[in-house]
């Protein structure tokens, strides 16, 4: 199968990348710059795309019958208006651009599996969130909102779309995990404003085979949770990586120490509670290989 990835060099890209070629997929990438690219990963196909300005190149989609669409600017930053602008453009027009190209071309690919998040959802204490939950009103989840509907255009064309509501993708060289290693083997990592809130997390190994399997699954399409069957609160999470590393994870982080950091809007963001389960992904036979909290650590940091 060719597969086009947009996003290719990330984080969850280039590793869904390298499960594809290992399957024996040939795998297309799309860059600002290709050339660069190239040094990087020059097992990939790349070519050359500014995805807020224009259309993905035909060469790109030629052949291809499988879209993933993993491109966006990262929102772990302070949501100031520029980049609440940038963020959305990175993702709506990227994504218009990209389902503008698909539906101009007489053989469309067979499937767009396009990234979301499970913020979609916004701050939902005390409710278990399944993909039929309703929807948010912040920044986030409006975001998500639009992102999976220019996505969703696809379907115009005869395409099979399933979106992935990612979660918190652990993984120790970024993500969420990666900024708290220091802290934590320091001994002065612990629960953030109390800890009470859940968080969606997932193994990066099992967010790839995710999106893999939604590339292969006929039957896989709308939205899906991205997240471990077994979400728990930070509370949880603070004392299970303290464990896994051997230290002591008690020192509270107040929320306004994250606010300083990274502002009000993205404290409040952070601390939401989210207790999402992937109902979907389970209903539709997809198998976790780290459905819980310590065995992924110990796998990720052992």
């Amino acid at each position: 199968m060719r597969v086009l990835i947009t996003g290719a060099s990330g984080m969850i890209g280039s590793r869904l990348a390298d499960a594809l070629l290992k399957r024996g997929d040939q795998v297309v990438g799309v860059s600002r710059n290709p050339d660069g690219a190239r040094e990087r990963k020059p097992e990939l196909e790349w070519h050359g795309w500014d995805s807020t300005d224009e259309r993905p190149p035909d060469a790109a989609l030629e052949g291809t019958e499988a879209v993933v669409n993993l491109i966006g600017e990262a929102v772990d930053q302070r949501f100031t208006d520029d980049a609440k602008q940038r963020i959305r453009e990175s993702r709506l027009r990227s994504t218009k651009n990209l389902v503008d190209a698909i539906k101009a071309r007489a053989e469309s690919p067979s499937v767009l599996v396009s990234g979301s998040a499970v913020g979609i959802y916004g701050d939902r204490p005390g409710e278990t969130l399944t993909e039929d939950s309703a929807t948010g009103d912040d920044f986030l989840a409006k975001l998500c909102v639009d992102w999976e509907a220019a996505a969703n255009e696809a379907e115009s064309a005869g395409v099979r779309v399933a979106t992935l509501r990612t979660g918190l993708v652990l993984d120790p060289s970024g993500g969420l995990l990666g900024p708290l290693l220091l802290p934590f083997k320091l001994g002065v990592g612990g629960p953030i404003a109390g800890g009470g809130f859940h968080m969606p997390w997932i193994h990066r190994d099992d967010e790839v085979a995710l999106l893999a399997w939604l590339i292969r699954e006929p039957a896989a399409s709308g939205a899906h949770n991205g997240s471990a069957p077994n979400p728990v609160t930070n509370k949880e999470f603070s004392k299970t990586l303290g464990k896994v590393l051997r230290r002591p994870a008690l020192a509270p982080i107040p929320k306004l120490a994250v606010a300083a950091l990274r502002g009000s809007e993205m404290a409040d963001n952070a601390t939401a509670d989210l207790n999402a389960i992937p109902k979907r992904a389970l209903d539709e036979g997809f198998d976790f290989r780290f459905p819980k909290l310590e065995p992924a650590l110990r796998d990720l940091l052992g």
